[in-house]
């Protein structure tokens, strides 16, 4: 009989992972399924990076790399920082992984100790708190609240804070929110960061081309450069460039930091897949114009699936201002019976009621740390949404009263 790890018993399967999955099956299986719980842009990796990858491999370009990726990409990527981002980190200072989830696995690895805190504000994407658990962290939930924007404010960051505090994950544009930090946002927590400098700050920065409103994107430590020294800027090609599959992401960070995260990847990983490594140079550092057009559609996919969600009957849908998705609340539709009978008494019963009697895959917001909401992904086709969205309303419809 296996004997499961304690590591593992802490952590649990991501919730958007799981939900994919059922409905996968349920497709396999012939239902006729939308799916609305993945975070993959359908659009296809531009041609000129698939092309760069390929001749990686004609030029013979597959050994082994080094461990925090290969010198040219690492380059590419200081100067993207410096580029787009004011930030200064020199190639030292640059780590590559498989993914940006590998980066975020790596700092954790290299940094906590059991007992050591992680401030994570919710609603928060699934897999932070479980990586943190894995390495022996202590998640410590922060509940942003609908009237601020689900941002974390200034107050409650400082409330939360105590002496085993050892990072603070911040991530904008937010999934599963979509919320924004604005440079006056990051002013105020950069403030907190700077009166407190054991905590260190984790910024997952992965939707940085994603962002709709007025404010352009901003990274923190554009706002307090003072603490380059303690914070890890994450990021990854798999958003903006359409490379989910690709699988790198990629951190700056201070050199001792990478010098740790370099030690831990070199017993995971090893690195990364070189092909992939010279496909995400050209990406960084070749046409960009893709990028804009992208944005204008997801925009307008945003604009279409909030005004249809708002038409469902208990669905409250606010416009979130980047990423691409939406975090309806589906409060209005507690107590309510399926129907089949079934009564809707929190999110996740909604998310799974609506894929049996819809085909419709949504993810509910226990998975990140927020009931009483449903995410629902618009990165698909206008057509998908329209489907998915008609589905969504039409099973709202068919709720009735539970008393």
């Amino acid at each position: 009989m296996l004997q499961v790890s304690d590591a593992l018993r802490r952590i649990r399967p991501p919730a958007t992972i799981a939900a994919t999955g059922k409905a996968r099956d349920m497709r396999a299986a012939g239902r006729d399924i939308v799916t609305l719980s993945i975070g993959e842009p359908d659009f296809d990796t531009p041609v000129h990076i698939k092309e760069a990858a390929c001749a990686a491999i004609r030029r013979g370009r597959l050994g082994y790399p080094p461990v925090s990726g290969i010198p040219e990409l690492r380059i590419a990527v200081s100067e993207k920082f410096r580029r787009e981002n004011g930030v200064d980190y020199e190639p030292k200072e640059i780590i590559v992984c498989s993914g940006s989830k590998q980066v975020i696995a790596c700092a954790f690895l290299a940094t906590l100790d059991s007992g050591d805190e992680v401030i994570v504000p919710a609603p928060y994407w699934v897999s932070y708190p479980d990586m943190a658990s894995m390495f022996g962290g202590t998640p410590k939930f922060v509940q942003t609240r609908p009237a601020d924007g689900f941002k974390l404010r200034a107050a409650d960051l400082e409330a939360a804070i105590g002496p085993r505090t050892r990072w603070l994950v911040l991530n904008s544009p937010n999934n599963p929110t979509g919320a924004t930090y604005t440079r006056a946002d990051y002013r105020e927590l950069t403030d907190v960061l700077l009166r407190h400098p054991h905590v260190m700050l984790m910024t997952d920065d992965i939707y940085e081309h994603l962002v709709y409103g007025d404010e352009p994107f901003v990274t923190p430590l554009a706002v307090e450069p003072r603490l380059k020294d303690r914070t890890l800027t994450i990021n990854g090609v798999s958003k903006a460039y359409s490379m989910t599959g690709w699988r790198i992401g990629y951190g700056g960070g201070p050199a001792a930091l990478i010098s740790a995260m370099d030690k831990a990847q070199s017993q995971l990983t090893g690195g990364a897949s070189v092909p992939a490594q010279w496909a995400a140079i050209a990406a960084l550092t070749g046409d960009q114009s893709h990028l804009a057009a992208r944005q204008d559609s997801f925009r307008a996919r945003r604009d279409l699936v909030v005004s249809l969600l708002n038409r469902a009957p208990g669905l409250d849908c606010a416009t979130p201002s980047g990423a691409f998705y939406v975090f309806p609340s589906c409060e209005g539709l507690v107590g309510r019976k399926t129907p089949g009978g079934r009564t809707i008494a929190t999110s996740a019963d909604f998310a799974d009621a609506l894929l049996e009697d819809e085909g419709v895959a949504v993810v509910a917001g226990e998975g990140f740390g927020f009931a009483g909401h449903v995410r629902v992904s618009y990165a698909a086709a206008d057509d998908v949404l329209r489907e998915g969205c008609s589905r969504i309303r039409r099973f709202c419809e068919s709720l009735t009263s539970g008393y």
